[in-house]
């Protein structure tokens, strides 16, 4: 099944609900939670997913979306029971500054 790709769409619930192309990143936030790092730096050039990585983070962590597990589902995440109970269970605070111009 062909989907389209999302050119430019930066939130992760967008590209999930539309079924936009997404290559699976979830393992991120496991190698993350397991690194046990204080404080996390996220270097990559423009264009290169920051956003749509910090926005999946957002998604996954956040009490506001305690109740979205489709997000994650048919994902690399989902597959660890641990992973499924984490989701949803931290206030989470998101600021970006990819504004539109």
């Amino acid at each position: 099944m062909a989907r389209t790709i999302g050119i430019g769409n930066q939130d992760f619930e967008t590209i999930r609900r539309e079924g936009y192309f997404y290559i699976d990143k979830t393992d991120l936030i496991r190698q993350w939670w397991e690194s046990g790092d204080g404080v996390t730096l996220l270097t990559r050039p423009r264009r290169f997913g920051r956003t749509l990585n910090m926005s999946m983070l957002e998604k996954f962590f956040s009490v506001n979306y305690k109740d979205r597990g489709d997000l994650f589902r048919e994902l690399k995440i989902w597959e660890n029971e641990k992973y499924r109970k984490l989701q949803g269970t931290y206030p989470v605070i998101f600021l970006s500054f990819a504004g539109k111009s």
